[in-house]
């Protein structure tokens, strides 16, 4: 028996189980016919919020016949279409993993348009206990790993909305764990003057270190410089590429982590000079070739490695090389460099997120403004700025606002 439809375009009816269902179109197929989705309830009260609450979700929605696939079946589509033509190779290798071992053996099989924030949020919850095997002992998974692939899960689905194969994300809403990154390092100002000290004494690194710790390039980056992206008459330095190393063995060329990656910056005056000096000497269009193979950039290794050395031979703290990228843009903060523009010279995606990043400086630079402003403040007012000062009241004018001839009250 059919019912009365609700307010927009849906279908009431009592089917022959008892039940009743409520039934809209939320697409249609290649030939033009439609695609029906359903909710049911034991009776028509109880059915008809969950009817109006689907209809509110399809407003507007017109899905594809293609809604019907897996999720499985649109993640390689998503791989081969949507990721290989722009990420890097060992990005996507990245990727491929995270489908393989995780997303596609817990939800693969699901039909994207029956994927619902309840499944996503099992999953996550699942990821939590779920045991991996390294270097022959059982680990549960980083947080920091479920959250890249909460990141790769929802930009795949967020393609699945935009095709109109779903009516929204389903990973919108979900709980996923905080990050749990280990605690960034920094060389101090004694530490960094020791360091500068001691790469004096690395003839064939010297130039390579001194320009890190003077631009903050990443690891990739710095190693992927060609002299062709210097431009001595300004002193701009372009950073195009990254360099990372194949699974195997061997080198690979690629675009920058980001696309704000792609860059160009402005050279100290050292730096400028260091690479100016440098360049008088190439052999090669790489300004930090290889010191076996020329023809080849400095594999990104093989950096790492000689920081270790140098960092033990000095006897400072072990720390990775993604924190000379740290201290680079620890000291720049601190020293009145605003986050817009250190955000531009290190490629992050905006000032935000920059901000975020350093917080540990600018919560210590917040704390100078304050003093600042309490110096300043006490200077225009005198000592005695607080009403009430060591339990007593202070026997002082109270501060009002002007009034303007309107009579509104003025204020900065």
């Amino acid at each position: 028996m059919a019912g009365k439809r609700p307010d927009g375009d849906g279908l009431v009816r009592k089917r022959s189980d008892g039940r009743w269902e409520g039934r809209i179109v939320i697409g249609h197929k290649d030939d033009g016919s439609a695609i029906y989705k359903s909710v049911f309830a034991k009776t028509q009260k109880e059915l008809m919020p969950k009817l109006h609450q689907m209809i509110d979700e399809y407003k507007d929605v017109d899905l594809t016949e293609n809604s019907s696939m897996t999720l499985g079946e649109w993640m390689e589509k998503w791989v081969a279409d949507y990721a290989e033509p722009t990420l890097r190779q060992r990005t996507i290798d990245g990727y491929r993993s995270m489908i393989k071992n995780h997303i596609r053996p817990a939800l693969g099989k699901k039909p994207l348009r029956f994927l619902a924030q309840k499944d996503v949020q099992k999953f996550y919850n699942a990821l939590k206990r779920k045991k991996v095997n390294k270097l022959g002992k059982h680990h549960t998974l980083a947080d920091s790993y479920i959250r890249k692939i909460h990141i790769l899960l929802h930009e795949i689905l967020d393609a699945a909305v935009a095709s109109k194969l779903i009516s929204k994300n389903p990973t919108e809403g979900t709980t996923i764990p905080k990050n749990n990154y280990a605690p960034k390092r920094i060389l101090n100002e004694e530490q960094l003057d020791r360091f500068m000290q001691a790469i004096l004494s690395e003839p064939m690194w010297h130039d390579f270190f001194y320009t890190e710790i003077t631009t903050g390039l990443r690891l990739g980056e710095i190693c992927g410089l060609k002299w062709s992206d210097l431009d001595e008459s300004t002193g701009k330095l372009q950073i195009r590429r990254s360099v990372s190393h194949e699974p195997g063995g061997g080198l690979t060329f690629g675009d920058t982590k980001t696309e704000k990656g792609m860059r160009t910056i402005l050279l100290p005056k050292g730096t400028l000079h260091v690479l100016q000096e440098r360049k008088k000497h190439a052999v090669t269009e790489w300004v930090f070739p290889s010191l076996l193979t020329p023809e080849q950039p400095t594999a990104p290794n093989s950096a790492y490695q000689r920081l270790k050395v140098i960092l033990q031979n000095a006897g400072l703290p072990d720390i990775r090389f993604h924190d000379l990228r740290h201290t680079f843009a620890t000291h720049a903060l601190s020293n009145g460099v605003d986050a817009k523009t250190l955000s531009g010279i290190l490629g992050h995606t905006n000032a935000s997120f920059t901000l975020d990043t350093y917080t540990h400086v600018t919560t210590d630079m917040q704390k100078n403004a304050s003093a600042v402003v309490g110096d300043f403040m006490e200077e225009l007012f005198g000592s005695d700025l607080q009403p009430w000062q060591n339990g007593e009241k202070q026997d002082k004018e109270p501060f009002v606002c002007e009034k303007t001839d309107d009579g509104k009250a003025e204020s900065s």
